[in-house]
């Protein structure tokens, strides 16, 4: 499915952090995601599209 729908503690092993740091980040809206009942829900599609924005941000600030 490529409209995959991840958990906090999902993201938070995708992207190798802490469960607070995922939680953290959500909550000052660094990471994108959306709640659900109270609980942080994010798509698989916009954490690859976030990881990338965040590999070209690091490359213009290294050149």
């Amino acid at each position: 499915m490529s409209d995959q729908i991840l958990t906090l503690q999902e993201v938070a092993e995708y992207l190798k952090l802490t469960e607070k740091t995922a939680y953290r980040l959500a909550a000052e809206g660094k990471l994108p995601g959306f709640k659900v009942g109270g609980a942080w829900r994010f798509k698989r599609e916009d954490l690859e599209a976030w990881i990338e924005a965040q590999k070209n941000n690091n490359q213009r600030l290294i050149k």
